[in-house]
């Protein structure tokens, strides 16, 4: 059995990554990820929160016969960008953790 200061000294460490782990979450959430369609016809940004922050759409993107490629540029776009804040929060997560899977933190 493990003495009562190795159980101590565990659950101190496991506070401080605890206290690390929320405030990397928090810096992941307040930065703005950027991803584009359409050879750069669309471009969003969104927060690690998955919120959508900004939309651009250049002007000959838009065509009045085709509103479905339009359409088909935005989603692409937002789903790269949602994409690529999950996978940074999960990588920089994991450095954390050492990989370790650990359920409830997102």
């Amino acid at each position: 059995m493990m003495g009562g200061g190795n159980m101590q000294q565990l659950a101190r460490q496991a506070q401080k990554l605890q206290q690390q782990m929320a405030k990397v979450q928090e810096e992941l959430e307040q930065r703005e990820y950027e991803a584009s369609a359409g050879g750069g016809m669309v471009t969003v940004k969104v927060t690690g929160k998955k919120e959508l922050v900004s939309l651009e759409i250049k002007p000959e993107a838009v065509d009045p016969d085709d509103v479905e490629m339009l359409q088909d540029m935005v989603m692409a776009a937002v789903n790269e960008a949602l994409r690529t804040a999950n996978d940074t929060m999960e990588r920089e997560m994991g450095r954390l953790t050492g990989g370790l899977n650990m359920p409830g933190l997102f």
